[in-house]
This record gives C-alpha cells, structure tokens and sequence, in this order.
C-alpha cells in the first residue's frame, strides 16, 4: 500500500452538550512536521493529539484546527467576593463623608462594582473530555488516512506506467548500438576507399578504429544498471509502505545512469532517446516528493 502525503481529514463529534471538530490537512514534507491550532483551554492535549496523529502517518507536514464547544448550563459559577465588597461599602461611605453626600449605598450598587461578582468555569473531567477529542481526531486521522491511501495508489499506477514506457526506450537504446556501429564501420570504409581506393590495406586499421569508437560509446553498463533500477523501483512501488525516500535515491541513481548515456551518445536517434529517458526520470522524480 502506497501513501500519498496530501490529503485532507474532518470529524465532527457531539455527545451531549459538548461538540468537538477537528480538521486536517497533509502536504508532502521531508520529515513529520505537525501544527495544532487547540483552544487555549485545552493546550494540555496537544501532546497526546500528536501522538496519535503519529500512529496514522510517518512524514508530511499536517495542520490539525481543533474547536470546541460546551452547551451546558452548569459549566460555570458565580463568585461572590466579600473582601472586595467590603472595600467598595467603605470607600462610598468615606466619599459620603468627605463630601456631605446621603448615605445611599445599595445591594444593588456593590453588586454592579467591579468584580465583586465573577465567572468562573468549572473544572473539567480531563479523562471524559479526552475520549471525545480522541474519538473525533482519531475519526479526523482515518479520513486523512484514506484520501492519502487513495492518492497514493494513483501515484503508484502512474509511476509504474511511466516506469514500462522507460524500459521501452533503455531497449532502444540498447538496439541503437549496433545499428551505430555498422553505420560507423560503412561510414569509414567509404571515407577510406575514397582517399586510397583500396580497403583491403586498411581493413586492420579500420577494425581497430571500430574498436575504438565501439568503447568510447558503449553503453551496455549504463543500460544493465539503468534496467535494474526501473526494476527496483516497480518492485518498491508494487511492495508498498513508507518508501518515499528509499524511490528519491533510485531516482537520483537512474539520473545518473541517464546522463551517462546522453554524454556517450554519438548519434541523434539515441540522443533524442537519452533525453527522453531523463524528462521521464524527472517527472517521477516529482512524483516521489510526494510519497511517503
């Protein structure tokens, strides 16, 4: 099974009175990076979020939005601050005092002071709210985890495709050579028959240049090793798991093969191939950065 690192995951849960949401989004990333945007509230369940979020994937950069609301009517209290109150009864009857003003100090009047009366919420069960953000983030995670598989799968298919149309072109490449090097040997005959008119003379001379031209653009070494690593990677591909980094090495390896080839070749046809080879070899290059 074959994982893309994009896709997008979202679960919405609501027991009770309490309703948690949580949203993800993946992109491709060289290692695990994760952001959770939490409500201040609950920042003490950032670890564990991101713990689980470990068990569902291995690399990627993930942006988890997590709310949270609470519809009960008991999850606060008032509070009630006598010191306070005390302060303010003193100070209007200091003021009352100082400037001969009536004495008309009311429940009403401390009652509206400032903070005197207060809200405060009541504690919460940690271990019940954390089953419900871990029931809607573990929902969340296999929603990212399925349109990652699904992704990946059709990264696989077309990787593979792209992979039988190179093996195509490294067996031209291969069947090239020795059309090139009879076009060479005819080519040099001619040219020698032309200047001296007799090529029985020069035939030692002239299988000795073959020789030579044969080494210099040969490339049945690069071809064997660039054949075996198409094979790996379809053999990776069709195996499945985290192998993202294991195809960005073959590619880099297939690369170089390619280049080789091109930097040999003395004929357009197989040129035109070894360009080929290497716009191919990029493209899946691409669609590595992707896997996980």
């Amino acid at each position: 099974m074959i994982k893309s690192m994009t896709g997008f995951g979202r679960s919405e849960l609501l027991q009770g009175d309490r309703k948690f949401t949580v949203e993800m989004k993946a992109v491709n990333h060289r290692y695990f990076d994760v952001n959770i945007r939490i409500p201040k509230k609950l920042g003490f369940f950032e670890s564990v979020v991101r713990s689980v979020l470990k068990e569902y994937m291995q690399r990627g950069k993930v942006d988890v939005f997590i709310t949270y609301e609470d519809f009960t009517e008991t999850n606060v209290s008032l509070k009630y601050n006598e010191s306070i109150a005390a302060e303010y009864v003193k100070a209007y009857r200091q003021i009352s005092q100082t400037f001969g003003l009536p004495d008309d100090i009311t429940t009403s009047l401390i009652g509206r002071s400032p903070e005197v009366f207060s809200m405060e919420e009541q504690a919460v069960d940690e271990k019940e709210l954390w089953e419900l953000l871990e029931k809607a983030v573990r929902g969340a995670c296999a929603q990212l985890a399925e349109s990652r598989i699904r992704e990946g799968e059709a990264l696989r298919d077309d990787l593979v495709a792209k992979l039988e149309g190179m093996l195509t072109d490294v067996e031209a490449v291969e069947k090239r050579y020795p059309e090139v090097m009879e076009n060479y040997r005819n080519k040099l005959t001619e040219k020698v028959k032309e200047l001296l008119g007799d090529t029985q003379m020069e035939e030692g001379r002239i299988a000795a240049e073959v020789v030579l031209y044969s080494d210099k653009i040969c490339t049945d070494e690069e071809t064997v090793r660039l054949k075996s690593h198409i094979e790996s990677m379809k053999t990776a591909l069709l195996a499945g798991g985290s192998i993202g980094r294991k195809l960005d090495f073959i590619a880099q390896e297939m690369n170089r093969e390619a280049n080789t080839i091109l930097s040999k070749a003395n004929d357009l046809e197989t040129s035109n191939i070894a360009i080929n080879l290497k716009t191919e070899i990029e493209k899946v290059r691409e669609q590595i950065q992707n896997i996980e």
